[in-house]
């Protein structure tokens, strides 16, 4: 995955860590503003009830002294005072005494006799809310006395407003404190995944650089390096064996090949031993190909290359096999694409996939080579239209030794080194080697690296 691929990716990580932790602290504090809310608005209503309770006793003391006469001449005076409060005294035929009100509020029902707090009711009156006692005094006469909640609903209105504007500091706070932390983060997780990247495209020597921090971070460094090196060191031993197998069964296949050119007779037979032991030769040639190739990975000794020139090379030499085999091929090659690498490797590579097709397709089927610019890269696209590569073998395809067991039993010859070899050459130049999914044939696309005019 390319950084620009990256990009994305680590954004919309970024972003959901701030989130979460935003919305961590968020719900946290929503919480405490939503008990020290209630908190306050009980105790709120506890004072209202408390003034209430306060006035029912100062009435209840009246009423002990002088009864009814002693209510309605407080209730008066109280009224007269003009305080904002629901009082009202009523006679046994329903007329008013006392009071603030013109007549007892429709619906509301008294509830018990004398001069308690318990039960109180709320209801609503001209849009505001009451807390109110409704009572039937000895004798039949109604008693209200009500206290408005007014100031307790603008005092818990000012503090849901201080509360929204708190709750959009702590939002704007815990997103940039989270965005912050999760930046960090995303950036010790992007050290790793960078490592990760040049590892997957060959770069087995790859380490992280600087010293690594005393944190879990710094242990999954230190772990991944552990790992790498065991990895390094299994794969230079295995690459150490095959080449030296190669080389020294090479070298005693060489001298019989010219001793059998010596012999006489049986010509036939001692043709099919040479044949075999060129193949065998050519297998170690290809492993030795691909070791180079893989050995060189990631280093230098690149140098600007016409990928145009060399593809439209290699093809005018094999598109005469094509033809012969009764192919149908054809050419779209874009002038003056420049690529940073091996110009003999890049042939090999043409040669081996276009040698491949060849091999594979049969007359009728399509072969097509297409070099262009496309995605921000130069990519190398060579389609066909024969058999393709088998169910379950795309993921393979490219390793060593791989072959289907059609191809066996059609009798196609190879040793299964060509596309493992243009893995090796494309890692070497930094190339993504692809597989696109097709209806029919098999399509292998390499996308090199654009290299900078005037760069090297």
């Amino acid at each position: 995955m390319s950084p620009a691929d990256e990009r994305p990716l680590k954004a919309r990580a970024t972003w959901r860590l701030a989130a979460v932790m935003a919305a961590a602290v968020a719900a946290l504090a929503m919480l405490a503003m939503g008990l020290q809310y209630r908190l306050v608005e009980t105790r709120l209503m506890q004072a209202q009830r408390a003034l209430l309770t306060a006035d029912l006793d100062g009435f209840a003391a009246l009423y002990d002294q002088r009864r009814i006469i002693a209510v309605r001449e407080a209730i008066a005076l109280r009224a007269a005072s003009g305080a904002d409060e629901m009082l009202l005294l009523m006679d046994r035929q329903g007329g008013v005494l006392a009071g603030t009100l013109p007549g007892w509020p429709e619906g509301l029902a008294r509830q018990g006799g004398g001069f308690t707090i318990d039960p109180a009711q709320e209801i609503i009156r001209d849009g505001h809310r009451w807390l109110a006692v409704a009572r039937e005094l000895p004798g039949g006469f109604p008693l209200l006395l009500g206290r408005s909640l007014q100031p307790v609903d603008d005092t818990l209105a000012d503090l849901r407003r201080g509360m929204l504007g708190l709750l959009l500091a702590v939002l704007l706070a815990a997103g940039g404190t989270g965005w912050l932390a999760a930046r960090w983060v995303m950036a010790r997780i992007g050290r790793v995944n960078a490592l990760a990247d040049r590892v997957a495209g060959g770069d087995l020597s790859a380490r992280l650089p600087g010293p690594r921090a005393p944190d879990e971070f710094g242990l999954l460094e230190t772990h991944v390096h552990a790992m790498l090196d065991r990895i390094e060191n299994l794969n230079r031993a295995t690459h150490h064996l095959s080449d030296t197998i190669a080389h020294e069964l090479r070298t005693p296949l060489n001298r019989m090949v010219q001793r059998l050119a010596r012999l006489e007779g049986q010509e036939e037979e001692v043709g099919a031993l040479k044949a075999e032991m060129r193949q065998a030769i050519r297998m170690f040639d290809a492993l030795l190909d691909i070791s180079r190739a893989e050995a060189d990975q990631g280093g230098g000794g690149l140098v600007p290359v016409d990928l145009s020139s060399v593809a439209a090379e290699v093809w005018e030499l094999y598109e005469p096999l094509a033809e012969d085999k009764g192919l149908l091929p054809r050419a779209e090659v874009a002038s003056g694409l420049q690529v940073l690498g091996d110009r003999t490797l890049i042939a090999q590579v043409v040669a081996n996939l276009l040698d491949n097709a060849i091999k594979y397709c049969g007359p009728g089927d399509s072969l097509a080579l297409t070099v262009a610019t496309e995605g921000g890269r130069h990519v190398l696209r060579l389609a066909d239209s024969g058999p393709g590569l088998p169910a379950g073998l795309r993921e393979e395809a490219f390793d060593r030794f791989t072959r289907a067991d059609r191809d066996r039993a059609r009798g196609i010859k190879g040793h299964g080194l060509g596309l493992a070899l243009v893995r090796a050459i494309a890692a070497r130049h930094g190339a993504r080697l692809i597989l696109p999914q097709t209806a029919r044939g098999l399509t292998v696309e390499l996308a090199f690296p654009v290299l900078a005019e005037g760069g090297v």
